[in-house]
């Protein structure tokens, strides 16, 4: 016998299909504008039309697209020996992408981040074991704004080895990204076989697929690059209302970028993801810890897995500004409905304030939320036959079990003992400082990047990858790179 793997389901098997057929029907009679001239080329060679301004995507050339494209991708870490498959019932975590500050719990602030907190965002994440990916979480203040979407990977390839999540803030950000994971890797087909990023490409709700965003498809579909659709509909603002219609759309936008993937390269690796949000009315802003919003993550990740490919989330994240219950309440949930879905790519751990901030403490504190959540999808073994009958018959009807051999065999494979989590009794904790959940984790940032760490890359990688950033950094209007 084997343990049993919790999971969790909002659809029913009719509505996933009806889900699946109203978004094709969508896209071939309403259809969606991609404004990128080359890609509309592609798509109509392939059997599209183009009305009034729309590409319309018959049913036949998605669903070529989705068969295309593959059900399960491999991605390495830098070494090229350490492998993750994303499809099936894997979960991976990585932080979320992009978050415009970093949260400073000393001073209680969020403010703008800089190499240095870059460094050592990296150099966390590189040690938290339950993060297989990194990201490139924090946009550094110190370069030159159109160059910094390369920067954020510059510093990543230094400091981390586990694969990267990633994205182009400009069409021209793309070359020096590729260049720099090349040089990594070993040069551009090493770079296919092997993959080492996953490349973000956002349509904008409803519908459309900018020009950037669509040359972000193009670009890692001839390289061999991962991209991570992530489609954002916010219910009741630019999506329906209601979560069943603001599937629809989300399922719709997604294939799309499958059908543009697809045309510029068949067999090219596309990862079905998304942010949609619960629309808050009263406050104008994207929920992306409400219920309504795990509800929505969870539900296109049904539909994801119905159509036979990776799936992507936004969860375990929150909206709270400081390390508070809040932060706690919407991480947890939302880390635990994404194992229980069995999501493929969840990105999220550290992330605040609408997915803009990034804080090292909750990251320390979400590793221990996801170590849990995978704990939970591991479920409860049968370890021994008979189960326990045999420990009495042995003990007999005082069984010490504190001493049993039995309790020593065992005790690390049923059992996860965070450092973060408070369980000691009232009078411990008051001796040792009375510290917060945040405090603790505070400590236990600086006890993990305390002490020298060398980069995971050589002198002569890092060399080379600093000529590059250094050229695009001079040509975006920068004069040289910051000193750490």
């Amino acid at each position: 016998m084997t343990a049993r793997r919790p999971t969790v389901t909002f659809l029913d098997d009719a509505l996933v299909e009806g889900i699946i057929d109203e978004a094709l029907e969508l896209l071939a009679t309403i259809g969606a504008v991609v404004e990128h001239e080359e890609a509309q080329t592609l798509l109509q060679e392939a059997g599209a039309q183009k009305s009034e301004g729309r590409i319309l995507f018959p049913r036949s050339l998605v669903e070529q697209a989705i068969r295309t494209a593959p059900h399960e991708i491999q991605v390495f870490d830098s070494s090229g020996q350490k492998s993750f498959l994303i499809g099936g019932d894997q979960v991976h975590f990585d932080p979320g992408s992009t978050a415009l500050r970093i949260h400073d719990h000393a001073r209680r602030i969020a403010r703008s981040a800089t190499t240095r907190d870059l460094i050592r965002f990296h150099r966390l994440i590189a040690a938290l074991p339950y993060l297989d990916f990194q990201s490139t979480g924090l946009i550094s203040s110190d370069v030159p704004g159109k160059s910094s979407d390369a920067y954020r990977l510059f510093v990543a390839l230094q400091w981390c080895a586990k694969p990267v999540v990633t994205g182009t803030f400009t069409v021209e950000g793309f070359a020096p990204m590729f260049q720099m994971l090349a040089i990594v890797r070993g040069g551009s087909e090493e770079l296919a076989r092997k993959p080492l990023a996953i490349f973000d490409a956002c349509p904008s709700p409803p519908l459309t697929w900018t020009n950037l965003t669509t040359q972000s498809l193009l670009d890692c579909a001839r390289a061999g690059i991962p991209s991570e659709v992530i489609a954002m509909p916010l219910t009741g603002a630019t999506a329906p209302i209601t979560l069943a219609g603001a599937l629809v759309q989300h399922t719709a936008e997604n294939l799309a970028g499958f059908a543009i993937a697809q045309t510029a390269h068949a067999g090219a690796p596309v990862i079905f993801g998304g942010s949609p949000a619960s629309f808050d009315m009263r406050t104008g802003n994207p929920a992306m810890g409400a219920m309504e919003t795990l509800m929505l993550e969870c539900g296109y990740t049904q539909v994801g897995k119905r159509l036979g490919l990776p799936t992507h989330a936004y969860l375990g994240l929150s909206d709270a500004k400081v390390l508070d219950a809040q932060a706690g309440l919407e991480s947890g949930m939302g880390a635990l409905l994404a194992a229980l879905a069995a999501v493929n790519v969840v990105s999220g751990p550290g992330m605040m304030d609408f997915e803009s901030t990034q804080s090292l403490e909750k990251l320390v504190i979400d590793n221990e939320i996801c170590g849990m959540a995978f704990r939970m999808i591991d479920g409860i073994s049968p370890r021994e036959k008979p189960l326990a009958l045999h420990l009495f018959q042995e003990m007999g009807g005082h069984p010490d079990f504190l001493t049993a051999p039995h309790t020593l065999k065992w005790l690390r494979e049923e059992h996860r003992f965070p450092r973060i989590l408070e369980r000691r009794t009232y009078q411990q904790w008051e001796a040792a400082g009375k510290q917060s959940a945040g405090d603790k984790a505070s400590l236990e940032v600086e006890r993990i990047l305390k002490g020298e760490r060398m980069p995971v890359i050589s002198p002569e990688v890092k060399q080379d990858l600093s000529a590059v950033m250094l050229s695009y950094v001079k040509a975006q209007g920068g004069g040289r790179l910051p000193s750490v």
